[in-house]
């Protein structure tokens, strides 16, 4: 190993020693980095606490939770999820789950594919009213949801649509979701269309176009509505209380209300070690999905 001793002298001279302008330049750049290190950090435990701190309630006594603000149990225990699992119901908490299910992966799977068929339209195709259509999305994209809330609940309950999952997942397939159709039509309208010509040079048809030539490329895109979509309806509260009157079928959201409703003095250990489970699914799909979930939101074409 060579060692500064065995360079020529010349070498050693060459290597002159920093001035104090650049010695006290690294010292404020080095103070300055530690700073704001310091400052994330502070933030970033300020903003993930509490949910460090539900997690650790449900672990707590239910007294525990009261008396302790940190979010380290003393004595953990997993009595909260064996009570919160039971649920007050002739039906446990692994059946709302189910419940759940029902509705989210239609949903998520009708959301991805009519958004993409209607931005794929409005992105690569030229027909009549079509700047007139497009300004009506967008309205419906203004409009608040409560506005529209009682014209869907006549129109389902005039389909027989009530106590059922369908109004809570059929609008998705058609497209209801105009914030979704509009962030991919934007991500479409980045991508360069000299692939799509190629593929028609080569006798492709619209739709193989579009399924083995536009969705990959949209492939970020797409993952990123899933992802919204998918958090978004697990966390839907007002849509199943609405539409949903049976018990059997409440989804776990309308579940984790009936559990406070059940009882004047209820466990709160229970509730919120099944909050703790509600959340479980959508960071650990978050989470597989935040590579192509960044990707999709960041990137505004195509990478050459």
């Amino acid at each position: 190993m060579v060692t500064l001793s065995d360079l020529p002298d010349q070498s050693r001279a060459d290597r002159t020693p920093p001035t104090p302008l650049e010695l006290k330049l690294r010292r404020q750049r080095r103070v300055s980095s530690a700073i704001r290190y310091v400052l994330l950090i502070v933030v970033g435990l300020i903003m993930v606490y509490p949910l460090l701190w539900l997690v650790g309630a449900a672990f707590k006594t239910n007294s525990e939770i009261f008396n302790s603000p940190w979010f380290w149990p003393a004595r953990p225990t997993l009595e909260g999820f064996r009570e919160g699992w039971e649920t007050s119901t002739p039906y446990n908490f692994g059946h709302f789950f189910l419940n759940s299910m029902w509705i989210v992966i239609p949903k998520v799977i009708g959301t991805a594919i009519s958004c993409t068929l209607v931005a794929y339209g409005f992105a690569r195709f030229e027909f009549p009213g079509k700047k007139i259509l497009f300004a009506i999305l967008i309205a419906t994209l203004l409009l608040p949801d409560v506005v529209t809330r009682i014209p869907q609940y006549l129109l389902f309950r005039e389909l027989g649509w009530l106590d059922t999952y369908l109004p809570l997942f059929v609008p998705s397939w058609v497209a209801g979701d105009a914030f979704f159709v509009f962030m991919v039509i934007q991500f479409l309208r980045a991508i360069p269309r000299e692939m799509e010509e190629a593929a028609r040079v080569d006798g492709a048809n619209t739709a193989q176009t579009l399924i083995f030539i536009v969705v990959p490329m949209l492939m970020p895109a797409i993952i990123s509505v899933c992802l919204f979509q998918f958090m978004w309806t697990m966390n839907d509260f007002l849509g199943p209380l609405i539409y949903i009157s049976s018990v059997e079928k409440y989804p776990v959201s309308i579940a984790l209300k009936l559990s406070i409703d059940a009882t004047e003095a209820f466990n709160w250990n229970a509730i919120l070690s099944m909050t703790v489970l509600a959340l479980i699914p959508s960071l650990v799909v978050f989470f597989l999905a935040q590579k192509s979930f960044i990707e999709g939101i960041s990137t505004g074409g195509v990478k050459g």
